[in-house]
């Protein structure tokens, strides 16, 4: 059976070709779906023979569901730019092309990479997501973040061995502005359900996430980075109770 590769882009001129060549020999298409990029993604996409649409970024969830959408084979293989196949996991998908695949969806272990170091411990692993699908049977809930496929009632997902290796930040200050972003689109979703949230709520927030990284998850194993991931993840859910406050506030004044 084949499989279209589907991959959402914007200025991934750092990531992208090493995401494209992890590809080689499982993609019967590649299809890019780019916000309009200004550096040089989509001519380094061209090189590998990629379908290139342009495509107004609305929210991740919406981006991959749009992509799924317009890709030409039922299975999809939903990958991130700065995401890389490892071999074990080419291997695994080689073999379910083979066998004409045997489940509607996939779950796909997702090891981070973060400034050049493997996150074995906290929240970061293990990072299990559904990635291969077929878009008959299911498809992305068009989220602005935390994106996800629709599970499919009575059936589980099956799981695929290697995994796919997450090139998440190169530098501390990255992931910081990253959080930053991902507070603001969050602390839209909270807000807009309306429930209370108490003066204490953001601090409260902030520290038990810390406490489950850092101490129940175990990132006190991954040392120095599992210290730093730990407290900007506590920082950037602080900072989604608190905007999340300020716009009902906002909202109801």
């Amino acid at each position: 059976m084949k499989l279209s590769v589907t991959i959402i882009t914007y200025n991934e001129e750092r990531n992208i070709e090493r995401c494209l060549r992890s590809v080689d020999g499982i993609a019967d298409e590649i299809l890019i779906v780019d916000s309009f990029s200004t550096d040089n993604t989509i001519d380094i996409c061209k090189k590998y023979h990629a379908r290139i649409l342009q495509h107004p970024f609305n929210g991740y969830g919406e981006q991959k569901l749009y992509a799924a959408l317009q890709a030409q084979y039922d299975y999809i293989l939903s990958l991130d730019a700065d995401e890389e196949v490892s071999k074990e996991l080419h291997d695994s998908i080689m073999k379910l092309k083979q066998d004409k695949f045997c489940s509607s969806y996939y779950i796909i272990n997702i090891l981070n990479i973060y400034c050049g170091k493997p996150i074995k411990h906290g929240e970061w692993y293990p990072d299990r997501h559904i990635r291969l699908f077929n878009k008959e049977k299911t498809n992305w809930i068009p989220r602005s973040v935390h994106e996800s496929i629709k599970l499919i009632p009575d059936e589980k997902p099956k799981r695929l061995k290697g995994e796919l290796h997450h090139y998440t930040c190169t530098t501390i200050q990255e992931h910081q502005i990253k959080e930053k972003k991902y507070a603001t689109l969050n602390a839209e979703i909270v807000a807009r359900k309306k429930s209370f949230i108490a003066p204490i709520t953001p601090y409260i927030k902030g520290g038990f996430r810390f406490f489950r990284a850092y101490i129940l998850k175990l990132g006190i194993l991954d040392g120095y980075y599992g210290w730093i991931i730990a407290t900007t993840l506590a920082k950037s859910s602080f900072l989604k109770y608190k905007l999340a406050r300020i716009m009902q506030k906002k909202a109801s004044s």
